[in-house]
């Protein structure tokens, strides 16, 4: 990951309160995959805790993308997050 990715990442989830020991921790029972529904479509993020795995199946298959075309989708703002399955307890 880039320093200005990273520095980007960190800012982010200091602004959002988020812990970066939390989010290691988080980090391990979650689940994602990276890539693009279709050539021309955006890069796409699902993630979800691992106990919802069996859903990320019943989704479509995503294509992959290059580190290159994830952090230009970073840095331009067109990334596509998607959360799989049932939130955490506790999630505002």
């Amino acid at each position: 990951m880039s320093d200005s990715v990273h520095s980007q990442l960190t800012e982010t989830l200091e602004g959002l309160g988020v812990e970066q020991a939390a989010l290691e921790e988080l980090a391990s029972n979650l689940l994602w995959r990276i890539g693009r529904q279709s050539d021309d479509g955006p890069v796409t993020v699902r993630v979800g805790l691992a106990s919802s795995a069996g859903l990320f199946q019943q989704l479509g298959r995503l294509r992959g993308a290059s580190d290159a075309e994830i952090e230009a989708a970073v840095h331009d703002g067109s990334i596509r997050v998607e959360w799989v399955g049932p939130r955490p307890k506790g999630e505002r």
